[in-house]
């Protein structure tokens, strides 16, 4: 009874392993683990349970990797690179351009004094990874996404500790520059983006993101001017503004047209591709969702307060998120699929099986 007992909770302990190695070695392992039993043992011994789940997790490790070196994730990672460094591109041209037209509504005491070195690097650096990328210079895109990734950590990292909200704020941004950093640094065919995604899908989302901004801009532009008396109309729809309703649907329409194109271009890309882009996305949704939602009294609490550093235990889920955010998309992505590939091997032997 005791080795039938034993046997049992040495099989709970290789759970840790892929079924793949299970499959091949379990009953051998079993053998040898009972072998060395000691008479009357009813319970693995602590060296023995840890060395199994340590070999167990990093024989799980080892076939989770195997499963990025897949093309189907270098092909999203060629076109997540892309999509990622336009967005971070357009988010530094509308910066530039704020900088280099002053909004009208705002009293000439809070108008900005103009674009320094920074703000031009940023758009010239963003237009040079976009522009790497689709002509085939992977390792340049990659090379220059890791350069803004490190400027991030020497010009914004070390406010931290005198502008921690400020350096909160930044972290989508920065979020997304290690994205397009990883994404174009995945080995693939010289320009596979332009590959996977087609002329069209390119230009489509290329439009979509200069109508956003185009809309964003006028928004800004034709912004209702402060009146100190405190009487003036407008309508107003989250950060958009106008005199007329009918230009605020107007916006409206013109950025729901842009999504619409932007999700029509990635819905038409093919499955495998598809479903694994959302999740290179994910963790930087998952950690603008943490701030907002999360760190919302926190924020308020600053602004009001002066500044609060964060503790040690909100550090770690900033950074804690966005990675079990990836791992867990990537889990589901790939149990989804081999789901999908049991189903279609049992179709598959149901057609071949001899009728009755």
């Amino acid at each position: 009874m005791s080795t039938e007992e034993l046997e049992r909770r040495y099989r709970r302990l290789l759970a840790v392993y892929p079924w793949e190695h299970r499959r091949t070695y379990e009953e051998e392992m079993i053998g040898v683990l009972l072998a060395d039993a000691r008479p009357g043992q009813r319970r693995p011994a602590a060296g023995d349970a840890l060395n199994l789940i340590g070999a167990g997790l990093r024989a799980r490790l080892r076939v989770n990797a195997r499963g990025f070196t897949e093309p189907a994730w270098a092909d999203a990672a060629a076109v997540t690179g892309v999509l990622v460094a336009l967005v971070l591109l357009a988010a530094a041209g509308k910066g530039l351009f704020d900088q280099v037209v002053p909004d009208p509504s705002l009293p000439p005491p809070l108008r900005p004094v103009g674009p320094d070195l920074v703000d031009w690097i940023r758009v010239a650096g963003w237009a040079g990874v976009c522009f790497a990328a689709l002509v085939g210079l992977r390792r340049v895109a990659a090379g220059l996404a890791w350069v803004a990734v490190a400027a991030w950590a020497v010009l914004v990292a070390p406010g931290v500790a005198d502008q921690p909200a400020y350096v909160v704020q930044t972290l989508p941004q920065f979020a997304l520059a290690v994205v397009a950093a990883v994404a174009l640094s995945v080995p693939a065919p010289p320009r596979r983006a332009v590959a996977v995604l087609g002329v069209r899908r390119l230009a489509a989302l290329v439009l979509a993101s200069l109508v956003v901004l185009t809309i964003l801009e006028l928004n800004r532009l034709t912004a209702v001017a402060y009146d100190a008396t405190g009487w003036y109309a407008s309508y107003v729809l989250y950060d958009l503004e106008a005199r007329s309703r009918l230009v605020l649907w107007a916006y409206v329409a013109g950025l729901a047209a842009a999504a619409v194109a932007i999700v029509a271009a990635l819905a038409t890309l093919a499955r495998q591709v598809r479903r694994r882009i959302p999740v290179m996305l994910a963790p930087v949704a998952a950690l603008a969702l943490v701030i907002e939602k999360g760190l919302a009294g926190w924020r308020e609490s600053s602004f009001y307060l002066g500044r609060i550093p964060l503790v040690p235990a909100q550090w770690a889920v900033l950074v804690l998120v966005p990675a079990v955010t990836f791992l867990a998309g990537a889990l589901l992505v790939r149990r989804r699929e081999e789901t999908l590939r049991m189903l279609a091997l049992g179709r598959d032997a149901d057609r071949e099986r001899p009728a009755s």
